[in-house]
């Protein structure tokens, strides 16, 4: 099993800069890929960024790339989402998301980010 947890949302006007964290516990040594998604009111849920172990690289979606990068800490067990220059249309739920090797997937309780004035 892969626990999830994130942290770091909040309110941010436009323009601004917001760091988001995921902490990874159980059998983390099975984790394939690990990265985050988004779901706003009305959309589907898509792809911010992910890194593969076995691509050996990360994948970004279309709208957040030259904004937002993802970053490891294997000591800590963590992953984050640097996000700049946000937009309103950035406003969404963030979910920190896992897949072990097996082709099991997990999903944090989500974080809400806002950008507004």
């Amino acid at each position: 099993q892969v626990h999830l947890v994130e942290s770091g949302g909040g309110l941010v006007q436009p323009g601004g800069s917001l760091r988001l964290s995921c902490a990874a516990s159980g059998s983390v040594s099975s984790i394939r890929s690990m990265g985050w998604y988004r779901q706003a009111p009305g959309i589907q849920r898509e792809l911010v960024a992910v890194f593969d172990r076995v691509a050996g690289g990360t994948n970004y979606g279309d709208s957040v790339k030259g904004r937002f990068t993802i970053s490891r800490d294997n000591a800590k067990n963590t992953m984050d989402l640097q996000m700049n220059s946000l937009k309103p249309e950035d406003t969404a739920v963030y979910y920190c998301h896992a897949q072990r090797y097996t082709g099991a997937q997990y999903w944090g309780q989500g974080t809400q980010v806002t950008v507004s004035s």
